[in-house]
């Protein structure tokens, strides 16, 4: 309990758990990867470009970027941490601020940039396929199978993506 803080852990305890968050391929990560790729959106990994996004589709210029509703501070789902509030405050803005000025890089350089809550992915998995469809220019899939209702099936090996219907605009 040094610093005043109300904190259980220690230090290198703290440290230890918070340098396990993975930075890629986290599961909504995954999911919308092998999503996309059931859809036949082909995409790569790694790209070397601002802000290395989770996944490109360098045909057409569209670089993803899956955002954890904590790390960048989602309206919907961000809570403030009990303690050391102001440390994570001005992390996560400075998050925010880094992620507009890596949308403005990629767009200056001609990429589309997609960012993608991972709530959306998690609730939604078929519109966050359907955006990065509409974004890279490609129509809804008339192969796409039904996807099963909530709960149905947990095996993620086997993703179905609904996108029969027309984007709304």
């Amino acid at each position: 309990m040094k610093s005043g803080r109300s904190d259980v852990l220690s230090v290198e305890q703290r440290s230890r758990c918070m340098a396990a968050n993975r930075g890629q391929n986290t599961t909504p990560e995954v999911l919308l990867r092998k999503a996309c790729w059931a859809e036949g959106i082909r995409y790569r990994l790694g790209a070397k470009l601002p802000g290395r996004p989770d996944f490109t589709m360098p045909k057409y210029l569209v670089a993803v970027f899956v955002d954890g509703c904590f790390w960048h501070g989602c309206p919907i789902h961000y809570q403030e941490p009990a303690t050391r509030g102001e440390f994570w405050a001005v992390k996560v803005n400075r998050n925010c601020s880094r992620d507009l000025v890596v949308n403005q890089q990629l767009r200056t350089m001609g990429w589309t940039v997609v960012r993608i809550w991972e709530h959306t992915v998690r609730r939604d998995l078929n519109s966050a396929v359907l955006d990065i469809r509409r974004h890279c220019g490609l129509s809804a899939c008339a192969t796409s199978q039904p996807a099963k209702p909530d709960g149905a099936s947990r095996n993620k090996s086997k993703l179905s993506v609904t996108t029969n219907e027309e984007p709304t605009q």
